[in-house]
């Protein structure tokens, strides 16, 4: 009886989630390796390395505002030596998202991309939204992720076999020659269900952080988080008689002599008077968690503390980390390229399993007429 209830809500819960579970699992898929198809099919990320200095940001955010005047400037970034470097141009109110490539040592603009008519924004814009409006697509998505995990818990217990003889056949595929369709799609489903499901229960988990903040706030609060989840400037106290001329200049130049190997170094440009420099580096390339943030007061550069999780790397306490690793553990990049083959091979497995669910319930169905 209680096997009979969990297979009637497994059903139902997987008929009502099942196209979302298949959109968002094949978009995961697609983005899995966005980077690396990027960089191989888009020139203007590249630039030849020259045996000069790369020019300030004083000097590159005027060529970039030159190109964009009506937009924001929210940061540049500066990448390895071979690497151009990204002005970033992004507002959430009005929604827009640029990126202006210069070459960091002649400042030529290479190209100007805008990043809502690029394929894999569509491909996230899916994987997040389901083409929806932001805050409905967000709450449906993370609703339906929410499901997929009881989901996983009720196939579990479906799986489970009630004795040695029935094992057998629930751990590995035992096809023969002649074998119903029927029986190899149900072993499709269940089989490879249970052997993803425990690497697909982490992806959805990491996901909702995304898609709840009491879902984040908790997920962090249990694991002995303290800190607040919520990015807030720290701000910059005004003094225009004492401040220092080029501040977003020297904040890079020191950020340089800090970080001589790091492999980005991000600065922010204040966009009033009042809020401070953000500045940071990442030792890494393909991942973020480990990226030093620092904050710099415009007008005297002392630096500036913060209350979030995103301050000083070295400060950062273990459950600062797992929510800074969120997004470098769902994608796998946590793991480099083999974490993303991962990643992409269980995305593709969980896709399957709506299809293959489906077609069992539509044998059932056609069987008992």
């Amino acid at each position: 009886m209680f096997k009979k209830r969990i297979r009637f809500l497994h059903l139902w819960l997987g008929l009502i989630t099942g196209v979302i579970v298949f959109i968002v699992a094949i978009t995961g898929c697609v983005y899995a390796f966005q980077e690396e198809i990027q960089n191989a099919t888009q020139d203007y990320r590249f630039v030849e390395r020259q045996a000069k200095p790369m020019l300030a940001p004083s000097v590159l955010e005027s060529i970039a505002r030159s190109v964009l005047p009506d937009k924001t400037l929210h940061a540049l970034k500066y990448n390895t030596p071979d690497k151009s470097v990204e002005a970033i141009f992004y507002s959430y109110e009005p929604d827009y998202y640029y990126i202006v490539y210069l070459n960091p040592y002649t400042g030529k603009v290479i190209e100007t991309v805008n990043l809502d008519e690029t394929f894999f924004h569509f491909i996230l814009d899916g994987h997040f939204y389901l083409w929806l409006p932001r805050e409905l697509g967000q709450t449906v998505v993370a609703s339906a992720t929410l499901i997929f995990i009881l989901m996983l818990i009720s196939g579990i217990i479906l799986w489970w076999p009630k004795n040695k003889k029935a094992a057998k056949q629930r751990f590995w595929f035992r096809w023969k020659d002649g074998m119903k369709w029927k029986r190899k799609n149900y072993d499709l489903h269940n089989i490879t269900g249970f052997y993803i499901s425990w690497l697909a229960l982490i992806f959805a988990l990491t996901g909702l952080v995304w898609g709840f903040q009491w879902f984040a706030f908790t997920y962090y609060k249990a694991a002995g988080g303290e800190k607040s989840l919520v990015y807030e400037d720290p701000g910059s106290q005004k003094n225009l008689l004492d401040k220092v001329p080029n501040p977003v200049d020297k904040v890079w130049l020191q950020m340089r002599r800090t970080y001589p190997q790091a492999q980005s170094i991000e600065v922010h440009p204040p966009e009033n008077d009042t809020m401070s420099i953000a500045a940071n580096a990442n030792p890494e390339s393909g991942t973020y968690w480990k990226i030093d943030y620092r904050y710099y007061d415009q007008y005297s550069l002392k630096e500036k503390k913060v209350s979030h999780i995103y301050g000083r790397f070295p400060e950062a306490t273990p459950s600062d980390k797992l929510l800074r690793m969120n997004y470098d553990i769902h994608t796998g990049a946590i793991l480099g390229l083999p974490g993303k083959i991962l990643a992409f091979c269980i995305s593709l497995l969980v896709a399957s399993l709506p299809v293959t669910g489906v077609m069992i319930w539509l044998g059932r169905r056609k069987k008992q007429h």
